[in-house]
């Protein structure tokens, strides 16, 4: 029996160790925090219920598709909720807009701000169906293809996708072409925060997260996001995975022919396998697990996802006020993205995302209490020498301010009953994520698709990578599907190719490629 280690029990390691042990390896996974899930886990405090990282459940079919490989009805595992509403919009000036899948009561908000012409609904209408395409021809090409070989990027069967995706423009413009006031461009742009990344640099199929969320609906799985993780670690440990926590891996073994040979742990412990899969952040795997190389150096200095401050409050009464999803933006809406992005810091009049969890699951809560889970985007750890606990200190009278103010709260602090906090140093020590940024490697064009680090490591053997930085990227779904494609890659390994040949593979790109070229040469003379 082939025995597989699998460094990390993330979602994507949780649901690699399921797919692998339904078909038959010996599956072993080892986590250094004494719980799963990693970014997806839960803190507890007297009663309260937060969860520490994603809160949206969104495109929902991917989750099902994942439970259905697994022999399995997701609605057997997991109660989902559905949010009444999307998220409640604050601007600035006291102005608020409903995000709904409600397309009626949508158009009598968007009216507010664009008019209540025909024209109106008109552009809401093509935007839905610019976001549809995108959505549909990007889990097509992005999540569902397995671009291994840079010959299976260049390939003619991707051209008629590729082509309606935008790929050159940007989250932001197509808003612009839809929608002339700045409150909805705003309003229909903040979500590639999700991302971990500004809508101003964010590529334009990206927009396909509007889509998901106003014709499929923001879901909450019913005791917490984690609920997915526990499931899925159920479904392997039935298959017969085993999972090892405090279980800290100093680093991955490579022998001297440059293949995996299994892990060793921090407490000198050595664990031999025929194939190790990381689903330590990848960057950081590179540079800490495994023997130094040139192109752990150039990871290293790829671009990255923001990171956050998130305050877990336990508030001492029901905030009635807050929604489920509750969006604050800033004034300076393009420059409070730049202050992260290129200065790496907190903007001087930061955007935040406040979840009330117990707004729609009571379990979050004690009876007549809230829990309240804020998230403010802010630049990963760099070379700047920058004062963290002043930043903290900031982004959190900031919050309050806001609060009080927007929502005609008084002392709101008072509230509080508990807090607790993470930062970007969080995310780091706790996570071992690269420089803190939640979301590993940035989605900018050239780090998505093939040139994103693929899940089968091309430096050593028999080691593959699943997890925010690998194709196809960041997200609990597209994570999801990332454990679906490696699965495919290490059953075909043993048990046999079933696909086209990849000479005819290859054939067939580089004529597609030098046609490509000798076009682009007869243009430009």
């Amino acid at each position: 029996m082939v025995k597989i280690c699998i460094v990390g029990a993330g979602v994507g390691g949780t649901a690699t160790a399921a797919r692998l042990s339904k078909k038959g390896f010996q599956v072993d996974v080892y986590e250094k925090n004494s719980y799963n899930g990693g970014r997806c886990s839960l803190i507890k405090h007297n009663g309260h219920r937060f969860d520490q990282g994603p809160s949206l459940y969104l495109m929902p079919k991917i989750f099902e598709e994942t439970f259905h490989d697994l022999g399995e009805d997701i609605y057997n595992h997991i109660e989902l909720l559905k949010c009444p509403s999307n998220y409640k919009v604050y601007f600035h000036d006291g102005e608020t807009f409903e995000l709904t899948t409600d397309i009626s009561k949508l158009q009598r908000s968007l009216e507010k701000f664009e008019g209540d012409g025909e024209d109106t609904f008109l552009r809401l209408l093509s935007f839905f169906k610019e976001t549809h395409v995108h959505y549909q021809r990007s889990v097509k090409v992005a999540l569902k293809t397995d671009f291994q070989n840079w010959y299976d990027f260049f390939h003619p069967k991707h051209i008629p996708d590729v082509l309606k995706l935008h790929l050159l423009d940007t989250v932001y413009n197509r808003a612009c072409k839809y929608f002339k006031s700045d409150y909805m461009r705003r309003a229909f742009t903040f979500q590639t925060m999700y991302l971990g990344m500004s809508p101003y640099d964010g590529l334009a199929p990206y927009n396909l997260l509007q889509y998901t969320e106003l014709a499929e609906g923001i879901w909450y799985p019913k005791g917490g996001f984690h609920k997915v993780i526990e499931s899925l670690e159920s479904i392997a440990v039935k298959h017969g995975a085993k999972f090892n926590y405090n279980s800290d891996v100093q680093e991955i073994i490579v022998n001297d022919q440059g293949e995996a040979k299994g892990i060793k742990l921090s407490n000198g412990g050595v664990i031999n396998s025929d194939i190790v899969i990381c689903n330590a952040d990848l960057v950081y795997a590179y540079n800490n697990l495994l023997p130094k190389t040139k192109y752990a150096t150039k990871l290293g200095k790829q671009e990255l996802t923001s990171s956050s401050i998130s305050f877990y409050w336990s508030m001492n009464t029901i905030v009635s006020q807050l929604k489920i999803h509750n969006i604050f933006l800033s004034d300076k809406y393009k420059p409070s993205f730049d202050q992260i992005f290129k200065d790496h810091t907190l903007p001087d009049e930061p955007s935040f995302y406040i979840n009330v969890p117990s707004r729609i699951d009571p379990t979050a809560a004690p009876e007549g209490k809230d829990t309240v889970v804020v998230l403010v985007p802010v630049g990963h750890l760099s070379d700047k020498i920058i004062d963290f606990d002043e930043l903290v200190n900031r982004a959190r009278s900031h919050i309050i301010e806001t609060i009080e103010k927007r929502l005609k709260i008084s002392n709101f602090s008072n509230m509080i009953e508990h807090e607790m906090v993470n930062d970007p140093r969080t995310w780091k020590k706790e996570f071992n994520l690269w420089k803190g940024s939640i979301l590993g490697l940035s989605h900018k064009l050239f780090q998505v698709l093939w040139f994103r680090p693929s899940i089968q490591c091309k430096i050593f053997k028999n080691l593959y990578f699943v997890g925010a930085s690998a194709q196809p990227g960041t997200g609990v779904p597209i994570v999801l599907c990332g454990a679906r494609l490696l699965e495919k890659q290490i059953c075909k390994r043993f048990f046999g190719e079933k696909n086209v040949a990849n000479n005819n593979k290859l054939f067939i790109s580089l004529l597609t490629f030098a046609l490509l070229f000798i076009s682009i040469l007869y243009y430009l003379l």
